[in-house]
């Protein structure tokens, strides 16, 4: 078990790829809390997660509340007495509508894909800090390397991409502030993996089209793909790697 006893936040963690992180670090030994919005997809994972033997919470948080995601870092504290990991998943994906450019929509995905993250992030930093150690893994995207034409009459705004190319300047500038700290800030940009929300979202062959044209390994990723980077990033197999933004995506995206 390569993170025994680690203690997790996994934000988003009721669906998608962060229920396959939570399983996944759950059976590497870490102590995992589930912090998502949807309080019946939450406590559902966490539960079971708990009927397998894990030690699992759920925390509700809407991690673009600066209050709520500050008492989700105190309720994993006060239940395990410190935070070793943060995943900082959560995002507006699965219901994103990418026919409105609107500057208020633009906001809306804004406060939680990218100040979710910073929330989260600032949430754990003081806990992290006075541990003197500690890992960070915000979740990037392919997207935010992705550019192409969008038929449009009116300005585009790329809402969910812009928001995950922040991201990797956010994980950048945290990893110089706390790497004197001891913590450590590094994300994934996973390819495109079958999610229901990827599904819901994304036309299939638009999938075929990136795969077989973008990718060099020629099949889409599943949720559990991405599981060992994130293992890795936070275990001690990584502990001088900070500052990186590692893409997850069968050769999309060949950065270096």
């Amino acid at each position: 078990m390569k993170l025994k006893d680690n203690v997790t936040i996994i934000t988003g963690g009721g669906q998608g790829i962060g229920e396959a992180y939570a399983r996944r670090f759950v059976a590497e030994g870490a102590k995992v809390a589930v912090a998502d919005i949807n309080r019946e997809k939450g406590e559902a994972v966490a539960a079971d997660l708990k009927r397998q033997g894990g030690d699992a919470m759920f925390v509700h948080v809407d991690v673009s509340s600066e209050d709520s995601s500050n008492a989700m870092a105190k309720a994993v504290v006060d239940r395990w007495g410190r935070i070793d990991t943060l995943i900082a998943n959560a995002a507006i994906y699965y219901d994103i509508d990418n026919q409105n450019h609107s500057f208020e929509y633009l906001k809306k995905i804004f406060s939680v894909n990218y100040f979710g993250t910073w929330l989260s992030c600032r949430a754990v930093y003081p806990y992290m800090k006075q541990q003197g150690k500690g890992s960070i893994i915000t979740q990037s995207s392919g997207a935010a390397y992705a550019t192409f034409y969008v038929p449009h009459e009116e300005m585009p705004s790329f809402h969910y991409s812009v928001t995950k190319a922040a991201i990797n300047a956010m994980t950048h500038f945290l990893a110089a502030a706390g790497g004197p700290h001891g913590i450590r800030v590094n994300a994934i940009a996973p390819g495109p993996t079958m999610t229901e929300a990827t599904k819901k979202s994304v036309q299939p062959e638009i999938i075929d089209m990136i795969v077989n044209m973008m990718m060099a390994i020629k099949h889409p990723l599943e949720a559990e793909d991405l599981c060992g980077t994130a293992v890795f990033l936070a275990s001690d197999d990584s502990k001088m790697i900070t500052g990186q933004i590692l893409c997850v995506d069968g050769g999309m995206f060949m950065r270096g």
